[in-house]
């Protein structure tokens, strides 16, 4: 007992406990509050981070940005998702009912073979626009961590609603169409 009260072994426990100590203040002081979905929650709309992306056909890039005065419904996706596959057919009849109305679905194609991305567009008749986060360094900014995984995006470029699965029917007519009747 007397070698661990000499000066350098009490010097390295005393370091070790407050390495602890800032560690255990650290993951107690980031809580969950602050995500994008712990806000959208509690009502706030946060607003997007900037994003540029190039686009899938290779001509040119998008942000965000452009699509400033349209409701977007942020779609990340990978051909090879089983769920993405699901809601494909689904994100593409809302593309034709909200264009009209001022909104579009944005789709993200994430991680993904260029090649195998232009085969998911065709076979399920995509239409609505298609950006490539090449690296997934975007991705990260939304707090996106699966796919398929949704944002919606207010005129004014907020995000007002979130859905870290797939989409359905009832959550798209929950959260876009009332953005749709909402001035900018």
């Amino acid at each position: 007992m007397s070698r661990l009260l000499r000066p350098v072994p009490l010097v390295a426990l005393i370091a070790v406990f407050a390495l602890l100590g800032l560690l255990g203040y650290g993951v107690a002081s980031k809580t969950p509050s602050d995500s994008i979905d712990a806000q959208v929650a509690k009502g706030d709309r946060v607003t997007a981070p900037a994003a540029a992306w190039p686009v899938l056909d290779g001509h040119g890039r998008s942000s965000l940005v452009a699509y400033r005065g349209k409701v977007v419904v942020l779609n990340f996706w990978a051909s090879w998702c089983v769920p993405c596959r699901t809601e494909a057919g689904l994100l593409e009849r809302w593309q034709q009912r909200i264009a009209p109305r001022g909104g579009t679905i944005l789709g993200v194609d994430v991680l993904d073979v260029t090649s195998d991305a232009q085969s998911f567009l065709r076979t399920f008749h995509i239409t609505y626009p298609i950006v490539r986060d090449r690296d997934g360094s975007t991705m990260k900014s939304f707090q996106v961590v699966g796919y398929p995984e949704t944002l919606v995006i207010d005129r004014r470029g907020r995000i007002a609603a979130t859905r870290r699965f797939p989409v359905d029917e009832r959550f798209l007519e929950q959260s876009v169409l009332p953005l749709l009747k909402e001035r900018q």
